[in-house]
């Protein structure tokens, strides 16, 4: 895995969490009792649900990105593999809240999730950082 999983589930992810979005909208603007919704704007499943969204397609985009960067640079890089897993692992962040609201699971995967994509940014950041050392030498 150098990469190309985390450039596909990334673009995959990113379309669901964008037509999640249009579930947000049609509950905003269309849905009976859209009011009720509008109301609960700052609190409950409807906050939740916008951080859902957000951060899906937040993490979906740094897949992508980490992905791009790794399969660019995955001769270079120590660890690829080790920072692609934990990347795509972020992804049960988002979908651990979407879990939450729907299926009434705990927040150990939203844990697990944004730990996970936590480690895999700064880890890739400090291999920029060595790659950088190890050239200036």
């Amino acid at each position: 895995m150098n990469g190309k999983n985390n450039i596909a589930i990334g673009f995959l992810t990113m379309g669901l969490f964008m037509a999640y979005g249009f579930l947000l909208i049609y509950l905003r603007d269309f849905a009976p009792g859209k009011e009720e919704w509008i109301n609960s704007y700052s609190i409950g499943k409807h906050f939740e649900s916008r951080l859902a969204h957000v951060h899906g397609n937040l993490f979906a985009f740094l897949n992508i990105v980490v992905g791009y960067l790794l399969l660019q640079f995955s001769d270079r890089l120590k660890n690829v593999k080790t920072i692609s897993y934990l990347a795509l692992t972020g992804l049960l962040m988002p979908m651990g809240i979407l879990a939450e609201i729907y299926l009434g699971a705990p927040p150990v995967f939203v844990l697990i999730g944004a730990i996970a994509m936590t480690v895999s940014v700064i880890w890739l950041g400090f291999s920029f950082i060595i790659l950088k050392l190890n050239n200036d030498k």
